[in-house]
């Protein structure tokens, strides 16, 4: 139930005429890898339960996150979500503004750098990754700007063709997720990054996190539908983003290996596949009995017919929990659990 406060706000919110006139549909933001999974559960939500199908925006996850904890009411989002696990300062942000948080944790994702199926084979190394794409990187024990114009410029065995990489922008979870996992990867396999990583934890990250700002490095918004379209127009040109995209694009993509492993559903399920991620959506605990289908929304989404093994989203590319583990983040679920960090 609300608390005093939390009751107030909304109905300051949603008028004189009180919590009946409240919206009616869920509003949900968040990770544009998350959206083709909470907008499956949503149009099925719609579809099968007395309840208006949930309004699903993809904002990325920096940017959902944002908007569902600058407050409460029916102005403010009642569920995000997140291609990467919510922040301290993020959570404590939620916190100041009244919000209790709920985690729920969907399944696993991998990021995957793909290219159209005309295009060259890409067989890369985290080194490489992090060369093609950091802003600075090491030549001759030194820091320098990024000199590498062609694949082959890093290494001969690669194609001779022009570094042209569509990536997330910064708000995203998959770009956090991708400089966390591949570039960090990447910069720790130089002798000088591994001992400054040891010796100067801030000053390693600004090295590895940060991505060159020329034509090789594309800020491709939140769209990934977008991010295909625009590979299948340049075929020599390569896209980040989850592993899903890939997958339900399979007839016109191919994905690169990564340390010789290929980003298949099986890979990826056995932690094989390096460039991995866990997946979540958040929601606000006190819309749970103003906005009408929220518990039941979370009851379909972490029900087995749609996580679950053999469940509709594992259809979609998520790649899902263990028994045991979806069995734990569904009682947390259905019972609100709230959120400790």
């Amino acid at each position: 139930m609300f608390t005093k406060i939390a009751s107030v706000t909304l109905l300051a919110v949603v008028g004189l005429a009180g919590a009946a006139e409240a919206r009616e549909q869920i509003r949900i933001v968040g990770s544009s890898t998350v959206f083709p999974f909470a907008t499956t559960v949503a149009e099925r939500f719609g579809r099968n339960t007395e309840f208006k199908t949930p309004v699903v925006e993809s904002t990325g996850s920096g940017g959902g996150l944002k908007l569902f904890c600058a407050g409460l009411g029916e102005g403010h989002p009642d569920i995000t979500n997140a291609s990467r696990r919510i922040k301290k300062s993020e959570f404590d942000n939620c916190g100041a503004n009244g919000i209790t948080v709920v985690e729920v944790k969907i399944g696993f994702d991998g990021i995957v750098l793909a290219s159209d199926n005309a295009g060259p084979d890409f067989a890369l190394t985290k080194q490489q990754i992090f060369q093609a794409l950091a802003k600075q990187v090491p030549v001759d024990g030194q820091l320098v700007d990024n000199p590498y114009r062609l694949w082959s410029d890093i290494d001969p065995a690669l194609p001779a063709i022009k570094i042209e990489v569509l990536g997330p922008p910064p708000t995203s979870g998959t770009r956090d997720a991708f400089v966390e996992l591949a570039m960090e990867g990447g910069a720790k396999s130089f002798e000088m990054l591994s001992a400054l990583a040891k010796s100067d934890k801030d000053a390693f990250k600004a090295a590895a996190h940060t991505i060159r700002e020329d034509d090789a490095f594309i800020p491709a918004g939140e769209n990934d539908n977008l991010i295909v379209k625009k590979l299948q127009a340049n075929p020599d040109a390569i896209g980040i983003f989850g592993f899903s995209f890939l997958d339900n694009n399979a007839d016109v993509l191919k994905g690169a290996t990564v340390e010789g492993i290929e980003p298949t559903f099986e890979n990826i399920a056995a932690g094989d596949y390096g460039v991995s991620r866990s997946l979540y959506f958040y929601v606000k605990k006190e819309h749970v009995a103003v906005i009408p289908g929220i518990t039941e929304y979370v009851g379909e989404f972490t029900s087995e017919q749609a996580w679950g093994e053999d469940g509709y989203l594992v259809d979609k590319g998520l790649i899902p929990l263990t028994e045991e583990e979806r069995d734990a983040v569904a009682a947390g679920a259905g019972a609100l659990a709230p959120l400790a960090m």
